[in-house]
């Protein structure tokens, strides 16, 4: 049974950080593209940052230069860091697996198989 984990949300000023957690058991990061996304409401789930297997990443154009995203494969563990947080990005912020690679996904949230239960995050301006 896969299950993804994700921790460090939480409430910060603008121009504050976070780092993001999702631990996985059952599943081994290397086998497929992951995935961080977020949702604010009444928008759509919207990717922001990707791994691909051989550790190719990927950022949406609005986070680029702000967020981070890493792996341990050790841990089993991915990261996201996110630096420069502004009031837009206040969302719950998943983590998604799709045991296959990236471009096979089209980067689409409905093509990821494993969801974390996600973590929220708040910037207040």
């Amino acid at each position: 049974q896969v299950q993804l984990v994700e921790s460090g949300g939480g409430s910060v000023q603008s121009g504050g950080s976070l780092r993001l957690s999702c631990a996985a058991s059952g599943y081994t990061y290397s086998r497929g593209c992951m995935g961080w996304f977020r949702q604010a409401p009444r928008n759509e789930r919207e990717g922001v940052a990707f791994i691909d297997s051989d550790g190719t990443l990927r950022y949406a154009e609005v986070v680029k230069g702000r967020f981070t995203a890493s792996q341990d494969n050790a841990r089993n563990t991915v990261y996201l860091q996110m630096n420069s947080l502004k009031p837009e990005d206040t969302a719950m912020y998943y983590c998604a697996a799709a045991g296959v690679g990236c471009d096979s996904t089209g980067y689409y949230y409905g093509n990821f198989r494993f969801w974390g239960q996600g973590t929220q995050v708040a910037v207040s301006s």
